[in-house]
């Protein structure tokens, strides 16, 4: 009932909400950005959808024209340096993934699910697809994204992945809620490009020793 009904009231509610409250600052963060630097306000790129069916997410743009459209930011090489001004500072808040209550409105995405990947994550959608994780919408924001973020292999988050959509209801929805602003106010598990990776590799190799019955999980996991 909640999943199918009840998940997709709130996500348009909220939605609706959100957009209404943000719309003034959506307009005084465009200007900032077109100020900052040439190009578009808004950034849009394909990203893996429910069931495997692409789609175009909204966000701010907060890198130079010339970055790469078609690659996650943690794959960069020195994507610092592609990062504007306002990008910055829009990314390390997270507010430039605002406009995809956008998403949400129109049924691409809900408020809460597996983070889309962009098409070129072909390891991470082949673990989603196995487990089943690719059978909810993907979200603003999830449970891989309160435990980890960018800083998870992507076994981890496929694992997180699976785990939420085969138990989604509305106290874990509101739980990955509050800890989002958690995360969001104190920037954890943000990883800009590749200058980090010997340390998150480290990272995640002590993680997938721990987290052993997950992984087990996710091998049995089935559609």
């Amino acid at each position: 009932m909640y999943q199918h009904f009840i998940k997709r009231f709130l996500d348009i509610l909220g939605a609706i909400i959100a957009l209404a409250i943000l719309a003034v600052p959506f307009v005084f963060i465009a200007i900032l950005i077109r100020v900052d630097s040439t190009g578009p306000a808004f950034f849009r790129q394909q990203r893996m959808g429910k069931d495997g069916k692409p789609f175009r997410i909204y966000k701010f743009r907060t890198m130079d024209q010339r970055a790469p459209h078609d690659l996650a930011t943690a794959k960069l090489d020195n994507a610092n340096k592609q990062i504007t001004r306002v990008g910055r500072l829009l990314r390390k808040t997270s507010i430039d993934e605002l406009p995809q209550f956008i998403n949400v409105l129109k049924g691409d995405m809900s408020m809460i699910g597996p983070r889309p990947v962009v098409l070129t994550e072909t390891e991470l959608i082949e673990m989603r697809h196995n487990n089943g994780a690719e059978g909810a919408l993907p979200g603003i924001t999830g449970l891989a994204q309160v435990n980890g973020r960018d800083r998870l292999s992507n076994l981890s988050k496929a694992n997180y992945d699976g785990i939420y959509v085969s138990s989604i209801s509305f106290l874990i929805d509101f739980k990955i809620m509050v800890k989002t602003f958690w995360y969001v106010a104190l920037r954890l598990g943000i990883r800009e490009g590749r200058q980090n990776s010997k340390k998150v590799i480290a990272q995640n190799t002590r993680e997938m020793a721990i987290r052993t019955n997950e992984q087990q999980l996710f091998l049995k996991r089935k559609v």
